[in-house]
């Protein structure tokens, strides 16, 4: 059977661009390698799905680093609001929480693929559980897909089978790899939204702290400011998550980046010198391992302590006031030096992809073989942790499933 539209990949970014596609009459196939749809959508926003950010498409935009430009077409056309009404129109009641981050009511991601497999079946689309191996084409023109098992005909094909990361969901690479079969130029993979592995044992002697409210910046070698926030951080065996975490890697470049955290944003340096003296004087027949424990948190005393070079068994009345002044420069900028990344099957999203210069913004359609279309992960394009990279995902499905028939139509005539 012949099909007007084959969508590879049951992703977010591959379930609506099939529900689009078959919403402007087209007849189509959906493709998923798993036995079930949606699998890495069942684990996103830790299984409660963070399916966009309740803000304005200049904002997502703004919170995406990588080809954020390339999106503004997309994005214009479908932003937030428009897969709030979509979800909300099929049944899906949402709520926004802290960092307009949009959720399902029910905290379970569930809710989120029942919607679009709802959608789904009443558009139409044929789902069939099939792993795609070649794209098919003839004289520059998508012809159809071969799978493991079966060869399919479609005048349009979606390649939206997402990245690496989380490999245990079927996102093991497989769009790169046919898409460069055609022509197209892959930017090489690595983990975006991952933990930042640390040098050295310091963030292993914290494991299991979490700190909320603090500032934080990410600097290159020569001291240039990459990226800075405000939130949380997580100290664990080999370094450092949580959201500042998450996001300042995918702004990581090579080696010898440093974090430098504020542990008092709130405190100036000579307020929290005050603050400071107030607890020696409290607890000045203390060591100062037991004086510090109202300023900080208990697992890191004993680091700060070391870095600042001060004995742990040092009775508080006895601190010198150098010794004072590198424990304040510590809660200001509290540095990490910075190793690496974690591996890209860890990171909740994909850094790298399909180049954005080879495929049409307005329409995302190939500019190298007329007929394939790309949608979500994929493409080279990814943004903060806070529902921006799903959003990626609905508004780039959404101008190839308007798109598609627009380029069905345009073959017919050329024929």
């Amino acid at each position: 059977m012949k099909y007007d539209v084959i969508v590879i990949g049951g992703g977010p970014a591959g379930m609506f661009s099939a529900i689009i596609a078959a919403r402007n009459n087209m007849h189509v196939l959906l493709l998923e390698r798993n036995e079930r749809l949606g699998k890495k959508l069942l684990i996103t926003g830790k299984g409660r799905c963070n399916v966009t950010n309740d803000c304005t498409a200049r904002e997502v935009l703004e919170n995406t680093p990588r080809n954020g430009r390339f999106l503004y077409s997309a994005m214009e056309n479908f932003p937030p609001q428009s897969i709030k009404d979509f979800l909300q129109s099929e049944g899906c009641a949402l709520k926004t929480e802290r960092g307009n981050r949009v959720f399902p009511v029910s905290d379970k991601s569930q809710s989120v693929l029942d919607c679009l497999k709802k959608a789904l079946r009443a558009g139409g689309v044929t789902v069939v559980t099939d792993r795609a191996t070649k794209l098919l084409v003839k004289e520059g023109r998508i012809a159809g897909v071969q799978s493991k098992t079966d060869r399919y005909e479609a005048d349009c094909v979606v390649l939206a089978t997402g990245g690496k990361s989380y490999p245990a969901t079927g996102s093991t690479g497989d769009g790169y790899f046919m898409a460069q079969e055609v022509g197209h130029t892959i930017i090489p993979q690595e983990g975006s939204l991952v933990p930042l592995v640390a040098v050295g044992d310091d963030c292993g002697d914290m494991q299991g702290l979490s700190l909320r409210n603090v500032a934080a910046k990410l600097i290159d070698s020569k001291g240039k400011l990459l990226y800075k926030d405000f939130g949380e951080l997580l100290f664990t065996h080999f370094g450092i998550s949580g959201p500042i975490a998450l996001s300042a890697s995918a702004h990581l470049k090579g080696q010898g980046c440093k974090m430098l955290i504020d542990l008092k944003p709130a405190l100036d340096a000579q307020k929290l010198q005050d603050r400071l003296m107030r607890d020696l004087e409290q607890y000045r027949n203390r060591t100062m391992e037991n004086a510090l424990t109202d300023l900080l948190p208990r697992s890191m005393i004993p680091v700060v302590l070391r870095k600042a070079e001060v004995p742990a068994e040092l009775q508080a009345n006895s601190l010198k006031k150098e010794q004072r002044r590198a424990i304040i420069d510590l809660l200001k900028a509290f540095p990490v030096e910075i190793a690496g990344k974690r591996p890209v099957e860890e990171a909740i999203i994909t850094s790298g992809g399909i180049k954005v210069s080879e495929i049409d913004p307005k329409t995302m359609e190939s500019k190298l073989v007329r007929g394939l279309f790309f949608a979500g992960e994929i493409i080279d394009c990814d943004a903060y942790t806070g529902g921006f990279n799903l959003q990626i995902a609905w508004a780039t499905a959404y101008a190839v499933g308007l798109n598609v028939k627009t380029a069905i139509d345009k073959n017919s005539t050329m024929l």
